[in-house]
């Protein structure tokens, strides 16, 4: 069992940064992959970007792909996002998710325990 929260969202403007953390309780947290994903209104939930257990492997989808950077202390349960050159369809409420599957994976229902989100959202 993996109990996630998130933290660090917020109002920003265009080109602006935020820094999103996830802390995980429990023991294993370095047994799984962490990604995050984000949900704009009307929206389906989209990857944004994973990095694997022990944090050498990242990926990103293409829309955020330079800009933000994912990363995790697995000493301290956590995993980052740093959101740099924000831009207004960045907005949406942002998740942290942890995957059992060593496999890479955008798919959210491969993903089995999920923080509560946070909103980021970015004025133009």
């Amino acid at each position: 069992q993996v109990q996630l929260v998130v933290s660090g969202g917020g109002l920003v403007q265009a080109r602006g940064s935020l820094r999103l953390s996830c802390a995980a309780s429990g023991r294993t947290f370095s047994s799984y992959a962490m990604g995050w994903f984000r949900q704009a209104p009307g929206q389906e939930r989209e990857f944004v970007s994973r990095i694997s257990r022990s944090g050498p492997t990242t990926y990103y989808a293409d829309s955020v792909k330079g800009r933000f950077t994912i990363s995790r202390d697995n000493a301290k349960n956590t995993v980052n996002l740093q959101m740099n050159s924000l831009r207004p369809e960045d907005t949406a409420v942002y998740y942290c998710a942890a995957s059992s599957r060593a496999y890479y994976t955008r798919v959210p229902a491969e993903y089995e325990y999920w923080g509560q989100g946070t909103q980021v959202t970015v004025s133009s």
